[in-house]
């Protein structure tokens, strides 16, 4: 297992508990340093309510809820009109979802799988060696290179597909980045639970409230970054100078705020996704732009049908992976239909290149996804 993000561990979880043996290769990658005393942070920070059905399968859903992170209760967006529009949670089916501590959340995942019997192993994928049935997975720790043998190799090393390109092409859907910080604190009387999503002419900002502060990021296209946006006294005008994410700033500490940190943010999917002896899963499968707010859940779900996919192979299921690579193609489809149709809903600002390249008629003729 390649990777310990919530794919990778859900990934381990479902093999071992199936008994199968499961190394699982974990770099323990860290983001922006959270307050003294508390965890580095790492941005994708949205759990949806709909994952409290497959965590309550999982057995994890207690555990989660004991865990301290937020709740999400709602959305505000102020997307193709200047004001506010709300979707709460209190209707929602399955209650509200959550804004994580992502360390937190996936070392939780971690340790759940270590405790159905997956083997931690420290360690960076570097490359695959040798044939299926009789893997050898290049892993680097320190500087020092090593071999792990495997029958079978699980990719979720998210964008990069550190294995699954060798066999597959990474299918990319634009150049979105998400430039971020974090206001440490938590300041007391900050007790918004929402997330707050604002277009603007250049792209979008949004902010949530997560446990160790409030996570504000600004997303565009690579080529139209602002150069002022690089800088922190920079960035930080740039948010005060929104209509709605500047309200959701009073009271944090501003003087020292770190330059903002980069994480790629374009939807990208892999073409095949799975091939002899190797499948993969969460973002080096499929990851999606941040405005679905699906990444995490769409993780979770591919990380559980992977080890279903690679379990019922092993046992002779030889439709296994066909099943897998179509309840991915689903997911794909639907996010897609939805993707369009979101910005789409944005006409304020036809002209600017980042929305002018995302009308449905410019993404049709340029086609969703590319080779990257």
């Amino acid at each position: 297992m390649a990777g310990a993000g919530p794919a990778g561990s859900v990934a381990a979880l479902c093999l071992a508990r199936a008994g199968r043996r499961v190394q699982l290769l974990d770099s323990r990658p860290c983001d922006i340093p959270g307050p003294q005393g508390a965890s580095p942070y790492r941005i994708g920070e949205t759990l949806p309510p709909a994952a409290r059905p497959l965590l309550r399968d999982l057995g994890l859903l207690a555990g989660l809820d004991a865990d301290g992170h937020l709740p999400c209760t709602g959305t505000d967006a102020a997307w193709g009109s200047e004001y506010l529009h709300g979707r709460d949670h209190i209707m929602d089916p399955h209650g509200h979802g959550w804004h994580l501590d992502r360390v937190r959340f996936d070392a939780f995942l971690r340790s759940a799988a270590e405790d159905a019997g997956a083997r931690p192993v420290c360690g960076v994928a570097v490359r695959p060696a040798g044939q299926p049935g009789a893997w050898r997975l290049v892993v680097r720790d320190h500087g020092v290179e090593r071999e792990l043998a495997c029958a079978w190799l699980v990719d979720a090393t998210g964008r990069r597909a550190v294995i699954a390109r060798q066999g597959g092409v990474r299918l990319r859907q634009d150049r979105l980045v998400a430039q971020y910080t974090l206001l440490t604190g938590p300041v007391q009387a900050d007790q918004d639970l929402r997330t707050l999503v604002e277009s603007v002419p250049g792209g979008w900002w949004y902010t949530a409230r997560v446990p160790t502060g409030r996570l504000v990021a600004h997303l565009t296209d690579l080529d139209l970054v602002e150069p002022r946006l690089r800088t922190s006294a920079g960035f930080l005008k740039g948010a005060c100078g929104t209509r709605h994410v500047r309200t959701r700033l009073d009271g944090y500490a501003t003087r020292q705020l770190p330059e903002p940190r980069w994480a790629p943010a374009h939807g990208q999917r892999l073409a095949p996704l799975a091939g002899p002896g190797w499948v993969a899963a969460g973002d080096a499968a499929l990851a999606c732009d941040p405005l679905s707010s699906q990444g995490i859940l769409t993780a979770l779900h591919s990380g559980a049908r992977a080890a279903a996919a690679v379990d019922g192979y092993l046992r002779g299921e030889t439709d296994a992976l066909a099943a897998y690579r179509a309840f991915i193609d689903g997911i794909a489809a639907r996010y897609l239909a939805l993707h369009t149709r979101a910005y789409a809903d944005e006409a304020r600002w036809v002209s600017s290149p980042f929305w002018a390249r995302r009308r449905p008629a410019v993404a049709a003729v340029a086609g969703i996804f590319t080779p990257d």
